[in-house]
């Protein structure tokens, strides 16, 4: 299965995207991600949640030629709401989530992880939200979360990537590592966590969560309105259909 979930007897659930070649999710992959997390929220066995991806990357965001090969707008609703489920998961899931990130993160692989409690990465691993160049806006919520603000403005902008090392200074992601470690140390971090008392742990998160600033969730909502309104004008599938053909021709982004 694309979405795998299981429970370790140190009671970490690790939870993996496999979604080759790279891991761009179609719109039942974001709902799937979203029940997993919301199944491990249920389950008073489960302390901590480790997300982690299969394959060349992490996440490539939304699956651009499914978008693209569907008549109407059922595909890019569907995405929005999938994205919407899936990061609000994240970011309620009633136990910390670690973030196992390798390669490439872009466009909704920020989504979940700026939601993420705690982010290891390993030292290919980099972030980005290009969706500026799809014709789209989102993400800006969660990538505000792992950078300064006048970074995530450059950075969205110009559909710029940053290296994961290169977060480790701004405090968002908490360790590098080389590619053959990364479970390795995505696992102790949550194997760490997982040893408290959970019911500890759970009132931590809620009350974190209830102490953050942001309104993640209204936040990236007020963002999708605006891709919905560029694709009402046409300017994103225009830009999709240009980056689909580049893709074909065998150009990566």
């Amino acid at each position: 299965m694309p979405i795998t979930s299981e429970l370790r007897e140190d009671h970490v659930r690790v939870i993996t995207m496999a979604y080759p070649p790279v891991n761009a999710l179609p719109v039942q992959g974001w709902f799937d991600v979203a029940t997993a997390l919301d199944e491990a929220s249920r389950d008073m066995n489960t302390h901590a949640v480790v997300l982690r991806a299969e394959g060349k990357g992490f996440n490539a965001g939304v699956d651009i030629k499914e978008m693209q090969n569907t008549t109407g707008f059922d595909a890019l609703i569907g995405a929005n709401k999938g994205c919407f489920a899936a990061f609000k998961a994240v970011y309620e899931c009633a136990v910390p989530v670690v973030a196992a990130v390798n390669g490439f993160c872009v466009g909704g692989g920020v989504g979940l992880v700026g939601n993420a409690d705690c982010v290891v990465a390993s030292d290919d691993a980099f972030f980005g939200v290009p969706e500026v160049n799809q014709g789209a806006l989102g993400a800006a919520t969660h990538m505000a979360r792992l950078v300064p603000q006048h970074l995530m403005r450059s950075l969205y902008f110009t559909a710029r990537t940053i290296k994961a090392v290169d977060l480790v200074q701004h405090g968002s992601v908490l360790e590098v590592v080389p590619r053959d470690r990364l479970d390795e140390a995505a696992l102790a971090v949550a194997g760490e966590i997982a040893a408290k008392d959970t019911r500890v742990i759970r009132a931590a998160k809620e009350a974190l969560n209830g102490i953050d600033p942001i309104d993640v969730n209204k936040s990236y909502r007020f963002e999708q309105g605006f891709t919905m309104e560029l694709n009402l004008m046409g300017v994103s599938d225009e830009l999709r259909d240009e980056f689909a053909g580049t893709e074909k021709a065998g150009n990566t982004k």
